[in-house]
C-alpha cells in the first residue's frame, strides 16, 4: 500500500508550530549568513528545467569602497576536476558588455533555445562545448556600470580603462579571500574585443604589485579578436577584405596607392584619391555583417560608426560595441523575434526577457534598485579610454614570463587576423615554432605560430567576432591545450 497523508490533531499541531518556527529561523539564518559571506549559490534557475548540472554561485564584490561601486559576478567550477583546474576571469568586450553575454553566447554551459522558441519566456538548454567543462570561470560584469555591476554614488562610475584594470586586480583578492580553496590554482584573465585592451592592463597591475601572501597566482592571459592599438585594429580591415575576396584588386590597388598603404584614420578630404578609394569600398562593403562575414547581416546589432570612422570624441578611438538597440530593448524584443533562426540577434533579444524578469533576478541576488533595465551592452558615458595602445603591456608581461595566447576568428572583419598578426610583428619576437595548422576532432581547427617568451597566436578557422561563440567546440580544445601542461595548440 503506497504512503498516505493523516491530518494532525489540534494538539499535535500546537506542538509542531514552535518547532516548525525555530526551524525555519534557522534555515532564514543560514541563508542570510551564506549571502553575507558573498556567496550565493544557484541550484535552480527560471528558463532551465530541473536542477543546474553544475555549480554556479553569483555574487557582489566592492572595489571602491569611497563610492560604493560592486562588480556582479557569475562563478561556474569546473566540471572536471576544481581543485586543480585553472581559474579564469572572463571579461566580456564592449566596454560595457555583460558578463552574461560572454556566459549565454561565448564560453558558458547555457544557452537560449532560439530554434524552439515562438513566443513567452525564453528557455535554456546545457552546452556540452562550454569552456568550464575544463576550468573554472568567473564571468564579471565590468567595469562598473556594465550588466548588474552599479555603483551607491553615480562618482563610483567615472572610471578609466587603467583603473578598471586595478578594479579587477582589487575584485580578485577580495574573491580569493572569500574562495581560499582556489588560491593556488592556476590563474587566467580572459576576454575578448574590447577587453584586449582590460586584460593586459589588468594582468600588469597584479605583476607589477609586490609579492605578498595574498597575491593572486597569475600564470597568463589570453585575448580574442582583441582590440589593441587602432592603428593594426582598423588598419588591417582593407587588406583582410582583399584577401577574402570582398573587394577587387583594382580597388585595392587605388586604395594603396591613394592613401599610401595607411588604412588607419578617416580619409583626408584634401586627398582626393585616398577619399574616393575609400568610399567606393565602403559602398560596396556595407551590407558584409562585420562580426562574421559569411553569416547574414539581420539589422538589429550594429557597429557604431561606419568601419572608416572613429567613434566619439575619444582621440581616435573606435568603439568596439556591437550593440542590439539597447536604447529599446523591450520593444525589439518583442517586435523582432520573427527573424529566422540564423539570425544570432534573436538569442541576444531573448536575453533581455530573461535577465529582466524578477523571478531571475532574485534567484541571481540581484541588489533591489541597483539597475533599471539590464542591457547585454551599455553605452558607458562616464568611462576613459586612456591608453592608445596596449602593445607595450604584452612585452612587459611576455618578458617577465606570463604566457599569452592571442586568438582570432578568421572571418571577423571587426577585429581582424591581418591586424593581430601586424602588431605581433611589431614587437619583433623571434619565431619558436612556425605556421602550422592545429586540430581539434581530427580535423584543422585553425594555424598558429609560436613566438618566443611564450607569445603564441591562432587563428580559428570559421569563426566570427567573437570565435567561441561560433567554433565553440573548437575554442574549447584550443583552451584545455593551451592551459595544459604541455601549452601547445
Amino acid at each position: 500500500m503506497g504512503a498516505y497523508y493523516r491530518r494532525p490533531s489540534p494538539l499535535q499541531r500546537q506542538l509542531l508550530l514552535p518547532a516548525v518556527l525555530v526551524l525555519l529561523v534557522i534555515v532564514g539564518a543560514a541563508a542570510a549568513v551564506a549571502k553575507g559571506a558573498g556567496r550565493n549559490v544557484i541550484t535552480h534557475i527560471k528558463g532551465f528545467e530541473g536542477p543546474l548540472p553544475f555549480h554556479l554561485e553569483t555574487g557582489y564584490v566592492e572595489v571602491d569602497e569611497e563610492h560604493g561601486a560592486r562588480l556582479f559576478y557569475y562563478f561556474i567550477e569546473s566540471e572536471r576536476n576544481p581543485a586543480s583546474d585553472p581559474l579564469i576571469l572572463w571579461i566580456t568586450g564592449g566596454p560595457g558588455c555583460s558578463a552574461l553575454s560572454g556566459l549565454l553566447f561565448e564560453i558558458g554551459p547555457l544557452k537560449f533555445d532560439v530554434a524552439g522558441y515562438t513566443e513567452g519566456f525564453p528557455r535554456l538548454v546545457y552546452f556540452e562545448d562550454s569552456w568550464t567543462k575544463v576550468s573554472n570561470v568567473i564571468f564579471l560584469d565590468a567595469p562598473v556600470g556594465t550588466g548588474f555591476s552599479y555603483s551607491v554614488e553615480e562618482a563610483g562610475l567615472n572610471v578609466s580603462l587603467t583603473e578598471s584594470g586595478r578594479q579587477h586586480h582589487v575584485f580578485l583578492r577580495k574573491w580569493l579571500a572569500e574562495h581560499p580553496e582556489f588560491a593556488s590554482n592556476p590563474l587566467y584573465i580572459g576576454g575578448d574585443s574590447y577587453s584586449g585592451y582590460t586584460v593586459p592592463v589588468a594582468a600588469m597591475d597584479i605583476a607589477a604589485s609586490p609579492p605578498d601572501p595574498e597575491k593572486p597566482n597569475l600564470v597568463g592571459y589570453l585575448v580574442g579578436n582583441a582590440g589593441t592599438d587602432n592603428r593594426y585594429d582598423t588598419g588591417g580591415k582593407v587588406p583582410f577584405m582583399h584577401g577574402m575576396g570582398l573587394i577587387s584588386d583594382e580597388l585595392y590597388e587605388a586604395a594603396k596607392l591613394g592613401c599610401g598603404g595607411d588604412f588607419y584614420k578617416t580619409p583626408d578630404p584634401t586627398n582626393a584619391a585616398c577619399a574616393s578609394a575609400m568610399l567606393a569600398i565602403n559602398l560596396v562593403t556595407f551590407a558584409v555583417n562585420p562580426v562574421h562575414i559569411l553569416e547574414p547581416f539581420c539589422g538589429a546589432a550594429v557597429r557604431v560608426g561606419s568601419i572608416f570612422q572613429s567613434y566619439g570624441g575619444d582621440g581616435g578611438r573606435r568603439s568596439m560595441l556591437v550593440r542590439d538597440d539597447v536604447a529599446h530593448p523591450g520593444f525589439f524584443a518583442k517586435q523582432r523575434l520573427s527573424l529566422p533562426v540564423e539570425c544570432r540577434d534573436n538569442g541576444y533579444r531573448l536575453s533581455y526577457i530573461w535577465a529582466d524578469d524578477p523571478e531571475v533576478r532574485e534567484a541571481l541576488g540581484i541588489h533591489e534598485g541597483s539597475i533599471g533595465s539590464w542591457s547585454r551592452c551599455t553605452m558607458l558615458t562616464h568611462f576613459r579610454h586612456d591608453l592608445d595602445t596596449v602593445i607595450p603591456y604584452h612585452v612587459n608581461l611576455t618578458k617577465a614570463g606570463y604566457r599569452a595566447l592571442v586568438y582570432n576568428g578568421d572571418h571577423d572583419l571587426d577585429m581582424t587576423y591581418v591586424g593581430t598578426q601586424e602588431w605581433i610583428r611589431t614587437i619583433g619576437y623571434p619565431i619558436v615554432s612556425d605556421w602550422r595548422p592545429w586540430f581539434a576532432n581530427r580535423q584543422v581547427a585553425g594555424f598558429t605560430r609560436t613566438y618566443a617568451h611564450n607569445l603564441t597566436f591562432a587563428t580559428v578557422k570559421g569563426g566570427g567576432h567573437t570565435a567561441p561563440e561560433y567554433r565553440a567546440k573548437e575554442c574549447q580544445a584550443m583552451l584545455d591545450r593551451w592551459t595544459s601542461a604541455a601549452g601547445q595548440l
